[in-house]
């Protein structure tokens, strides 16, 4: 049997993993388990009710977090030349069109969001193949596919996230860092989970939120009562 790590020593003494604790008791719990040197990212991880092969349970949307993601977003805006200033002055890293598509052909893909026009998704649909299994195709259900590319700029630098449940019925996401206050941890959470509470599927029978867990980048999770964010 392997000996546990001073970390996991600490986190045992901390945690009980048979317990299920408030959102705010688990806020202020998951900056104490983490030990990294750098300012890990907050996550969350529930488990939904939903069986996702199912179009009709699909949960998938966005929420703008209260305190932002703590993330330096680089945001692509891809569009017409009649919307590069806009887009600029908005705050995007990386505006124009014909040699970003160029670029991401050729493999370039250092960008955390990418933003474009309808009238431009002609010429962006091809990129599918390497911009989908990364997470970096504009959808209009996420926002990222808008007339209005500045609006869309703005809040994703404010802290505008979109979420997916994933085929095992799970959506996982970052709501911060470890570095936040508890009060903004546990508020991010909330608006995390008061989204997917909204956004719960018609078909979907029985128990929606069948559990949440709070953890950072190198942490254990911490289980989390479903009812201190639904009362």
């Amino acid at each position: 049997m392997s000996k546990l790590t001073k970390n996991q020593k600490l986190y045992n003494a901390k945690v009980e993993t048979s317990k299920a604790y408030t959102l705010e008791e688990a806020a202020a719990l998951v900056k104490e388990i983490t030990f990294t040197k750098f300012d890990a990212s907050t996550d969350i991880d529930v488990r939904l009710g939903v069986d996702p092969r199912k179009a009709n349970q699909m949960v998938r949307g966005v929420v703008s977090l209260p305190h932002g993601t703590g993330k330096q977003v680089r945001v692509l805006v891809l569009c017409g030349p009649e919307a590069e200033a806009a887009a600029k002055e908005a705050g995007a890293d990386y505006v124009g069109l014909e040699e970003y598509i160029d670029k991401i052909k050729g493999g370039w893909t250092d960008i955390d969001v990418i933003i474009t026009q309808p009238q431009i998704m002609g010429k962006v649909g091809p990129l599918g193949r390497i911009l989908g299994p990364r997470g970096l195709m504009p959808n209009p259900k996420s926002g990222t596919v808008t007339p209005d590319v500045a609006k869309a700029v703005k809040e994703v630098k404010q802290g505008k996230i979109d979420f997916k449940v994933d085929k095992g019925g799970i959506v996982h996401t970052s709501i911060g860092k470890v570095s936040f206050t508890p009060e903004q941890i546990r508020d991010n959470a909330a608006a995390f989970i008061n989204t997917l509470i909204k956004l719960k599927p018609a078909a979907a029978k029985g128990t929606y939120i069948k559990s949440i867990y709070l953890s950072s980048t190198m942490s254990k999770g911490i289980k989390v009562d479903p009812k201190s964010i639904e009362a």
